[in-house]
């Protein structure tokens, strides 16, 4: 079983090919930046009519016993998620609404600080706000997990603390492997696999040591590492992969609609949009070689499962259905 726990591509029957070529059996597909809730409401309908147009590449994930369903009908299950609180604006309500219309995931802040939380590029970090506090205790109730990939330290220790359901950090690396503002330190990975939550690994070069020129080698010890060291059942993959998509989106991932100024993140003015990615992770159809590299590093049989999709299944399966 393949699951990958975050992806933001530019969609197209190529890339739903690639992922079946790849055993890729289901995604976290992030469908809202800093969209409001219609405009998110357009992102569901657009996904809406690709599960139409491809029905025997992809399919609508909404329980985990759907990547049951599309492992034995060699499709893809499509799980959604927000990498912003944006969606449910200023309303406490529409957190049951978007969980209803298929919204699996929600990051409580990106980079900014936000309404519920801190992101990991303010220079302050107060913690959980006081509707924060409001909306997880509602994601708990519905079953919408809570994401802290770009929240900052305290928030997201805060955030774990606070949650009477395991939380995740869908696409970062440790921040003693690669020293960047989206990777977490060990107290705040701490904080989420000590209460069952998980840390999926992001491919994205900023994330990598070395970046672009990691290799394979270096990624995979530092996840048999990872696992030494916090457990290896609380650990998955969240490539952050973005495929395709024009060096525009970066700005509109990072600025959205707060700044008339460029934010390049962790990026630089010389060069501010997508970075290349690993020779040996370029698409979906490359899976293969970060499972045989984890398999190299001495790691068993399974826990190398668990960590390319057995560990997110048994997640989605745990907290994706309402409480009570």
């Amino acid at each position: 079983m393949r699951i990958d726990g975050l992806q933001y591509s530019n969609w197209s029957p190529r890339i739903f090919r690639q992922l079946r070529e790849g055993g890729v059996d289901a995604i976290h597909v992030t469908i809202s930046y800093h969209e409001t809730f219609r405009e998110t409401v357009l992102n569901f309908e657009k996904w809406n009519r690709w599960f139409e147009e491809h029905p025997d590449l992809i399919m609508k994930g909404l329980w985990a016993s759907d990547i049951n369903r599309a492992r034995k009908t060699g499709r893809t299950a499509v799980f959604f998620g927000f990498q912003n609180p944006a969606p449910i604006e200023d309303d406490i309500g529409l957190v049951e609404i978007v969980h209803t219309l298929g919204a699996r995931f929600m990051q409580l802040s990106y980079n900014n600080q936000s309404l519920l939380a801190t992101g990991c590029y303010e220079a302050e970090d107060p913690g959980i706000t006081r509707m924060g506090r409001q909306v997880i205790r509602e994601m708990n109730r519905v079953g919408l997990v809570v994401d802290m990939s770009h929240s900052a330290d305290r928030s997201t220790i805060e955030a774990a603390d606070i949650s009477e359901r395991p939380i995740v950090i869908s696409h970062a690396n440790p921040h003693d492997w690669q020293p960047a503002l989206r990777n977490k330190r060990d107290a705040v990975i701490r904080a989420v696999t000590e209460r069952g939550g998980m840390l999926g690994f992001s491919l994205y070069p900023h994330h990598l040591k070395g970046k672009s020129d990691c290799t394979l080698e270096s990624f995979c010890q530092m996840v048999a590492d990872t696992a030494a060291r916090y457990g290896a059942e609380h650990l998955g993959i969240g490539s952050d992969l973005c495929q395709d998509q024009p060096d525009s989106v970066v700005e509109w991932m990072r600025v959205g609609r707060w700044s008339k100024e460029i934010d390049y993140g962790e990026g630089s003015a010389a060069a501010p949009g997508f970075p290349p990615m690993p020779a040996w992770f370029r698409d979906n159809r490359d899976f293969g070689n970060v499972e045989e590299g984890l398999r190299a590093t001495g790691l068993s049989a399974e826990e190398v499962a668990g960590i390319m999709g057995g560990n997110w299944y048994r997640f989605f399966a745990e907290n994706f259905t309402p409480k009570g």
